[in-house]
């Protein structure tokens, strides 16, 4: 008889997304987030998960693949990663990452 396992691993790429990437649990998400960054960047009181793949905007951009993309009730866009290894790049994806809300959000100009 093959041992089933009956918890998730909150570390895995499948588990963090399962765990807090899932509307019936986006009241963990609130709470976690809102432990780490009430005091700088106020309390989150609601969300909604996007898309979390991104394409560039051209043919010759990077894509990019979040773990999670949120927006807040006040409009603010933000992405959600968990990172568990050290990566040599982290911090370029991570910039360039941080392009594709800030893209959204900005006001065309003429």
């Amino acid at each position: 008889m093959a041992l089933v396992e009956k918890y998730v691993n909150p570390f895995t790429d499948y588990g963090f997304k399962r765990l807090f990437g899932e509307e019936p649990n986006k009241d963990l998400l609130m709470d976690f987030l809102n432990e780490l960054l009430r005091e700088e960047q106020g309390e989150i009181t609601d969300l909604q998960y996007l898309k979390s793949e991104q394409l560039g905007n051209t043919d010759l951009d990077r894509k990019a693949i979040f773990d999670l993309y949120c927006t807040n009730s006040q409009g603010e866009r933000f992405i959600v990663e968990l990172q568990k290894s050290k990566q040599k790049f982290f911090k370029d994806r991570s910039l360039y990452y941080a392009t594709f809300p800030i893209q959204e959000q900005a006001k065309k100009g003429n």
